[in-house]
């Protein structure tokens, strides 16, 4: 056998055997994949076998770039060098049941052997990436602008967009002007119903009791399944720190090595995280892709970059803290397979896991629960569009290809992408099985990653609006109504706060003078609205959030839930700073920053539900 003759035991061979009868591959493909052997030295032993040259890295410049030479970061196979004033040679990549064949064609003929090298599939990949890095870049930046300028955020506001907002702001003006207590009172009540709108949704979903749960029986079914492919990319930019952490998350996940396809998705020049990818020696199974240096910073287009090389039939983002359940991607196919191709997108819940370090982490992890716990599956069961997460959403690749990846100048892609998906009919669900991440504990660090959401919520609600007709009828009336409370009334919601208690503080003092001043009908139908909206958001916000956590979750938050006014203006500040930075910095990318977390350590598990326990 030609596997013993390259030195490779029996035992291993036949282990390898076994794994390659449950996945559906080979067992080269198999030896391979789980680092038992190095892969230099496996096919230089296939290059000696076969009479042939042997090249464990390719030359940059020598490989002419196209369009179609991505196939190669899929599957290398083969790919032609071009050097100065010679012929052209073969770099080639064999598979061992071809070559004894390569071989008597090499003996039978002397100047096959001048012609092709044997080489390795991480050096065609690497050459690969590095001869096509500039046109990927460009097609990372501007493609989806010139395929759908429409759906892109390039363009902050549109002509028409400028002259609406202009005419309106002219007509409130003049409205001030001649008649400013009738304008401010308008104001107040349109603002305010809106207001209302949006917490009456969130009543809605509190009525709305799980449906569905986890379905273990099929995840077990399905050890033992042939599984597709399935690619992982985490964009990682100056996240030194927690590469152990997060390589070792990664390999926790429960799928053959084989059919695992993980990119290490990295800015060219942060030569920091790759000097630390590099001292944790990742296996096989990740590959590095360093994307060249180009404006905008953005994640989003960093895994539009990527995307390119993506192997796996699915794909699923995620961020460089996490902690994925092992079993969610088994839970993500499992679904996707019974499902039909109009599910698009998967999301599965981002659970907080350091709670209890401040009450900044703390209000973080109760919105987060009632987001991700409450919120998003209730959408999704009614097929509603859904904001997406920044990380843990799963996809079916092709779908993701074809609607344009990410929009690299939204700085909060994930709502973006959401959105586009149900504007072109596409469902997005929710999973159950859930993803630990760290919330920030330090408001500098809180405040500028809520500035970037809101930022990036307000260019997904202008993207939309650009022609509100259209956008009505490719998602249906409801649909978009629903839009436009979740994210015109976060947005509203977030910038009104102030004024809102303003008001409620100022009339309540009014009210409370000796003698109380004569207020009309109108400021007393007002005053109750107001109340209802803030005291009840507050509620909604805590009972909602609360409801889905575990016993230690609720520990961990003890009486944070005090701080919740707090938090709310905070969110708030960072609201109208986004406003702001919109029109100075649209594209900035506030960078957060992490650090590996207690709550990795190995004796921290979670269940299916989210909750975090000690083992």
């Amino acid at each position: 056998m030609l596997l013993k003759t390259l030195g490779i035991s029996k035992p291993l061979i036949a282990r390898m055997a076994q794994c390659a009868a449950v996945t559906g591959t080979s067992i080269e493909t198999e030896l391979l994949a789980s680092g038992s052997i190095d892969e230099e030295a496996y096919y230089g032993g296939l290059a000696r076998m076969a009479g042939l040259p042997f090249i464990a890295e390719i030359p940059d410049g020598m490989i002419n770039d196209g369009p179609a030479l991505d196939s190669q970061l899929k599957e290398p196979t083969l790919v032609r060098l071009h050097c100065n004033g010679r012929t052209p040679v073969i770099a080639l990549v064999p598979k061992i049941t071809h070559i004894e064949g390569l071989a008597s064609r090499v003996k039978r003929s002397a100047c096959l052997g001048e012609a092709i090298v044997i080489t390795t599939p991480s050096a065609i990949r690497r050459a690969v990436w590095k001869a096509g890095g500039e046109r990927r870049g460009r097609v990372a930046v501007h493609g989806l602008f010139q395929d759908t300028q429409p759906l892109s955020a390039r363009t902050v506001v549109t002509g028409d967009q400028g002259f609406s907002a202009g005419l309106f702001i002219s007509g409130l003006l003049m409205m001030l002007a001649l008649a400013p207590q009738l304008l401010m009172s308008i104001l107040h009540l349109v603002l305010s119903l809106f207001y209302l709108g949006a917490l009456m949704l969130r009543l809605a979903v509190l009525a709305h009791t799980r449906r569905h749960g986890p379905e273990h029986e099929a995840l077990l079914e399905s050890a033992d399944m042939a599984l597709p492919i399935y690619s992982v990319m985490v964009a990682i930019y100056r996240e030194a720190a927690v590469v152990p952490q997060l390589i070792a998350a990664l390999d926790e996940i429960d799928w053959p090595r084989s059919r695992l396809d993980i990119k290490l998705v990295c800015e060219a020049d942060d030569l920091e995280t790759l000097a630390a990818i590099a001292k944790v020696r990742p296996g096989p199974h990740f590959e590095v892709v360093e994307v060249p240096a180009m404006q905008p910073r953005t994640k989003p287009k960093a895994l539009t970059y990527a995307l390119a090389g993506v192997r796996g039939e699915f794909v699923t983002i995620y961020d460089a803290e996490d902690r994925p359940h092992p079993q969610q991607l088994r839970e993500a196919y499992h679904r996707f397979r019974l499902s039909s191709d109009k599910l698009a997108c998967l999301q599965s819940p981002l659970v907080i896991a350091n709670g209890g370090e401040s009450w900044l982490s703390a209000i973080f992890a109760l919105e987060y629960a009632a987001l991700f716990r409450r919120l998003l599956p209730a959408l999704g069961f009614y097929r509603m569009p859904l904001p997406l997460g920044g990380t843990s959403n799963h996809f079916r690749t092709a779908t993701l290809t074809g609607c344009g990846g990410w929009d690299p100048f939204n700085v909060t892609e994930d709502a973006d992408l959401g959105m586009r998906l149900n504007r072109m009919g596409y469902e997005v669900a929710t999973l159950s099985l859930p993803t630990l991440e760290d919330a920030p504990t330090r408001f500098p660090v809180w405040l500028g990653q809520r500035t970037r959401w809101y930022k990036g919520w307000l260019q997904t609600w202008l993207v939309l609006m650009r022609n509100p007709g259209r956008t009505m009828r490719e998602m249906r009336p409801l649909p978009f109504f629903v839009f436009q409370l979740l994210i015109g009334g976060m947005l509203i919601s977030a910038l009104s706060h102030p004024a809102l208690l303003s008001f409620i503080s100022l009339s309540v003092l009014s009210m409370l003078q000796s003698p109380a001043s004569d207020s009309s009908v109108f400021t007393k139908v007002m005053l109750a609205i107001d109340m209802v909206n803030i005291l009840g958001s507050y509620a909604v916000f805590y009972v909602s959030g609360s409801m889905p956590m575990s016993p230690r979750e609720k520990s961990s938050l003890g009486r944070c839930w005090l701080f919740i006014p707090v938090y709310w203006m905070a969110i708030s500040i960072a609201a109208w700073k986004a406003v702001i930075e919109l029109r100075l910095r649209p594209f900035y990318w506030s960078k957060t920053p992490h650090l590996p977390s207690h709550a990795s350590a190995p004796n921290t598990r979670i269940d299916a539900q989210g909750a975090i326990f000690a083992a």
